[in-house]
This record gives C-alpha cells, sequence and structure tokens, in this order.
C-alpha cells in the first residue's frame, strides 16, 4: 500500500479526550475517530487491524469445528422477557419501539436469540451438539464510555453458542473453547491469562475470562506464584487460618464517645487500636431487602461476592435516609450489636476468630468496644469469604503466595446449563422419548477489545509495537532523498515484498525524513527499511526493527529473503 494514495490522518498532539495510551495511540495513528462518545469509525489502518484479529479467530473457531452464522442486532422484546432478562439486563440495554409500538433493543448480546433460532429445529437427542459462532458487531449503553475501546458503546465481538445434551458434553466442549481460546491469543502475540470469574448477568455455573496483562487493565487478577491458581479478584479466595481460640480474658461491653468518628481511620486515631481490632458494617439494600456486611476493619468487601450469595439482581449501599427507617441505625455508626431484627446479617468468615472487637453503637457519635461476637451481636446468618483478596494472601490450593496484577479482559467463556433452554422451552427428546432442556454454553472475544488491548501491552513513547500476527502490515520502506536511484530501488523492493506475500506499505510521500520515521513509528508496523543515496551506493538497504530497535543491513539482491527469514523468528 502507497502512503501518497491511504487515508491514515496522523496526529502530531495527543488527543485531550483521551486517558489511556490505546485510546490516544489508535487516534494519534489515524486508525479511527469517534462519532459519538463510545461510538466509532475505523479507518482503512485500524480495520485492517481489526480484520486480522477476526482471521485469526475465524480460522481457530472453524478448527474447532464450530460453524459461522449472522444472527440479527435488532431483537424483538418477547424473546428478552420470555428469558427474564428484559428488566433484568438494566440500562445497558437500548429499547426503542417501531412504527406499530413494538418494542425492540439493539443486542448486548444473543443468548435468547440463539435459544429461539433452534427451540422449532432441534427435535432429538441424535441432532446435537453443535456450536455456532457469529462475528459481529454489539450494543451496549455504558453509562461511562471511556478509555477508547476498552469501554465501548458501540464494539466486534465473536460469540458462540454450544448446544448439548447433558452436562457432560457441555464440559467437552467447553475444554475445546477454553483451547481455541487460548491458541487464539497465543496467534495474536499476546501474553495472556486464565482466570476463574464470575459469571454476572450471564449466569451458568462456571465461567472463565482470558486476560491480557497489561498496567492500564480495569479488572484486577489473583496470580498464585507457586501453583496454577488464577482468579478474577472479584471471585479469587485466600486461604485463611483461623485462629478461634480468640482472647481468654472477656471484657464487658462498653459503649464509648467517639465524636465524628465516622470511618476506620478515624477510629484507628482516636481509641489508639489496630484496625485488625474493628468490625467495619456495611449496609445495602439488595432487591429491596436490607441487609449488613461485616468485614474486619483492614478489609475491604468485596461487593460481587455479597451479590452471588444473596442471589440478588441489584445490590446498592443504603442510603442515608434509610438507616434509621430500615436498620435503626445512622449513617457512620453502624454496627451489629442491637440492630433491628428484620436485617439480614452476614459476616466475613475472618470475624470468627476476632474478639473484643469495635463496631458502631448505631447512635450518633458512639461506638461500643470490647464486643463479643456470640454474646453481643445480633444474630449472623452466615460466614462466607467476603473479603477483597490482597498480594501476599495464601493461595486456596496450595497455601503459596497470591500476587495481583491489571488485567483487560478479551475473552469470556460460561457454562450456562439451562438457565436459557428451560426459560424458552428449548428442548429435545432424549433416547427414552422424554423431553430435555438443551444444555448450553455461552463463548465470547472481543474483536475491538483484543486490538485496543495489544496497544496497552504493546507500546512505548514514540507510538505502537505490533506484534507481527495482527501488524497491518509487516514491513513499511522509507525512501529518503527523492533521487530516482531511490525511488526505483523502493519501487522494485515494495513490488518483490507484496509479489512473495510479505504485507509492504510504501512511504511516497513528499514529506522531509523526520515526517516519515515518525509516522513509521507511530503506526508501528514490525519491520522498517530506509533507502537513501549513501546506503544504496553500495547497494545496501538500512533496517530496523520496531520492537527492540535493532539496526542491521539488508543486502539489496537478497532484500527479501532476510526480511522474510526475519520475520518468521521476531513476535
Amino acid at each position: 500500500m502507497r502512503l501518497s494514495k491511504y487515508y491514515m490522518p496522523t496526529l502530531k498532539e495527543e488527543p485531550a479526550d483521551a486517558d489511556i495510551a490505546s485510546h490516544k495511540l489508535m487516534l494519534r495513528a489515524g486508525m479511527m475517530r469517534a462519532l459519538s462518545s463510545g461510538v466509532y469509525s475505523y479507518f482503512p489502518l485500524g480495520y485492517r487491524v481489526i480484520r486480522k484479529v477476526e482471521n485469526i479467530v475465524r480460522e481457530e473457531m472453524d478448527k474447532s469445528g464450530a460453524l459461522e452464522v449472522l444472527m440479527p442486532a435488532m431483537q424483538n422484546a418477547e424473546i428478552w422477557q420470555e428469558s427474564g432478562r428484559w428488566e433484568d439486563f438494566g440500562p445497558l440495554m437500548i429499547k426503542f419501539e417501531d412504527r406499530k409500538k413494538r418494542q425492540y433493543c439493539l443486542g448486548p448480546t444473543h443468548e435468547e436469540v440463539v435459544a429461539d433460532m433452534i427451540r422449532d429445529e432441534i427435535r432429538s437427542y441424535k441432532d446435537l451438539p453443535y456450536n455456532l459462532y457469529q462475528i459481529q458487531t454489539k450494543v451496549r449503553d455504558e453509562i461511562r464510555p471511556r478509555f477508547g475501546l476498552l469501554r465501548a458503546r458501540e464494539f466486534i465481538m465473536k460469540d458462540a453458542y454450544t448446544l448439548d445434551t447433558d452436562y457432560e458434553g457441555l464440559d467437552e466442549q467447553y475444554q475445546v473453547m477454553y483451547d481455541t481460546y487460548s491458541n487464539i491469543f497465543e496467534r495474536c502475540g499476546l501474553e495472556a491469562r486464565v482466570v476463574r470469574a464470575d459469571s454476572g448477568a450471564m449466569g451458568g455455573s462456571s465461567s472463565h475470562e482470558f486476560m491480557v496483562l497489561a498496567d492500564t487493565g480495569e479488572d484486577e487478577l489473583a496470580f498464585c506464584t507457586s501453583c496454577d491458581y488464577a482468579a478474577n479478584v472479584e471471585r479469587a479466595e485466600a486461604f485463611i487460618e483461623l485462629d478461634e481460640s480468640g482472647e481468654t480474658i472477656e471484657a464487658d461491653l462498653e459503649e464509648v464517645h467517639t465524636p465524628g468518628a465516622k470511618t476506620i481511620e478515624d477510629l484507628v486515631d482516636m481509641l489508639e487500636l489496630p484496625a485488625s481490632k474493628m468490625v467495619k458494617s456495611m449496609a445495602y439494600i439488595a432487591d429491596g431487602e436490607p441487609v449488613v456486611a461485616l468485614i474486619r476493619g483492614d478489609d475491604q468487601l468485596n461487593e460481587i461476592k455479597l451479590k452471588n450469595y444473596l442471589g440478588a439482581v441489584e445490590l446498592r449501599p443504603a442510603h442515608p435516609e434509610e438507616f434509621e427507617d430500615i436498620f435503626g441505625s445512622v449513617a457512620g455508626f453502624i454496627g451489629p450489636v442491637n440492630l433491628a431484627n428484620d436485617v439480614k446479617v452476614i459476616a466475613d468468615r475472618k470475624i470468627k476468630e476476632l474478639s473484643n472487637v469495635v463496631t458502631g453503637a448505631n447512635k450518633k457519635d458512639y461506638h461500643y468496644v470490647n464486643v463479643d461476637i456470640e454474646r453481643d451481636m445480633n444474630e449472623i446468618q452466615d460466614y462466607l469469604p467476603l473479603r477483597k483478596v490482597i498480594a501476599g494472601d495464601k493461595c486456596p490450593e496450595c497455601h503459596g503466595e497470591l500476587e495481583i496484577k491489571s488485567g483487560i479482559e478479551v475473552g469470556h467463556i460460561f457454562k450456562l446449563g439451562t438457565k436459557y433452554s428451560e426459560s424458552m422451552n428449548a428442548t429435545y427428546l432424549d433416547d427414552n422419548g422424554r423431553e430435555q432442556p438443551i444444555v448450553m454454553g455461552s463463548y465470547g472475544i472481543g474483536i475491538t477489545r483484543t486490538v485496543a488491548a495489544a496497544i496497552e501491552q504493546n507500546h512505548d513513547e514514540k507510538g505502537i509495537v505490533w506484534p507481527v500476527p495482527i501488524a497491518p502490515y509487516q514491513v513499511i520502506i522509507l525512501p529518503l532523498g527523492n533521487s530516482d536511484d531511490v525511488n526505483k530501488a523502493a519501487e522494485n523492493l515494495y513490488n518483490d515484498l507484496n509479489e512473495a506475500g510479505i504485507e509492504t506499505m510504501l512511504d511516497d510521500r513528499d514529506e522531509r525524513a523526520g515526517v516519515k520515521f515518525n509516522d513509521a513509528e507511530l503506526i508501528g508496523i514490525p519491520l522498517r527499511v530506509t533507502i537513501g543515496s549513501r546506503s544504496l551506493k553500495e547497494d545496501k538497504f538500512e533496517l530496523q526493527i520496531r520492537r527492540s530497535g535493532e539496526e542491521s543491513m539488508l543486502d539489496k539482491d537478497k532484500a527479501v529473503d532476510q526480511i522474510d527469514e526475519l520475520l518468521s523468528k521476531i513476535t
């Protein structure tokens, strides 16, 4: 491709409305522009990378035995009402009416469409199993679309759905997709890790996320340094050795005046006690019902774990005006002693080992000290791991040390089971003629998100550093000096490389050398070949590897073979 004919409007300055590297660099490199908040038009360079990722995904999915389909982006409300997600999916779903007042949405995902598509076609166990996938645009009304393609309202996604007669079949297809996804991200040249994950609104019994490790990742991942345990912090647990002996001396419950001490930090300063001797009481409303979560003062609550335990669709912190009416307490001073009897109390399991602790007294500017869990607290319904794991915690499987890293979710696989087939009557007849629900799995890869994640993992102060498999082009040729000999040599090399199947750009623009060098580094083509009068006199071309900056000389007559060999070695 000749840059003089290429639509690639690069920017010298960083865009003011971009916060992270991938967003800044995709705009600066002329890969895309925003049509509106979280909605982008993809320019030739950007779309070429997207297609590279799509092709790798398509090849691996086809190799796995999956069949490609295309489903509607415009979906009728009835199928979502059947599954129960028309309201549950919440404001992320963009809903509208047609001219006949029928309700529709723009598809955020396609579980309902798949169930509808196959429920009148699959009759017998002999018709199964299947794996159907598509690559298509999804739409979700993110409340704060930000970070470019990492949090967009409209994005390209590969979604697949397995259909089986039983859970054994689901397990087999799930493992095939697990391996397929691993192959996909390896082929894309990305450093990715697989972690156990929360299933969220998708539901189902099990799920794994595929994470690209990057400092700007929105997710935190817990990894064991001694075994293969890895989980999203939302789901991660730690091994806790509980010392249930506690303190041997039981002190009397005492109410103390703590004016203005609404936080653990305030209490640490005022009472001169460590945060580990305090219990944080956190008030929530779960689907309209009050609940208080108890954790140790030096820990943080994992709301996802609490929500999953409660089976709640909506979990939110209590509003200040609800404390007195619902909890019989005061915001900032709530505690589990003498709490309203109809409030459910759930505690982190580390609370079990505590004695003579500090809690709120449910009265403004007062706390209790010497609180005994069994003697003084409201009845605790259950103990479970509610705290967020932190670096240095013990692995729940081998008791090794956990490490926390940032990552970007690029893929997610779910064992849905019969969640959708039962609610939407997608069934088959088994070998005894009995009707059974189809067992489903769901598997997604964010195509455009993968492109952004690749940049987050592969960039420097000069621009993008593309992994070779998804680079828009493999080689860029920079002729300098505008002499006939230089231009002729550049044209010949350009034609020879393309004939050899090596994707090549030729910067034939009438621009200064500095502009050409800066743009080449910005757009991140893996190999740069510079042709100037001085080196050409010696029948040599200058070559630089974008990732390492390593420079060498190519023989003019052997340049194609040397470039081809080098591309097979670099990443």
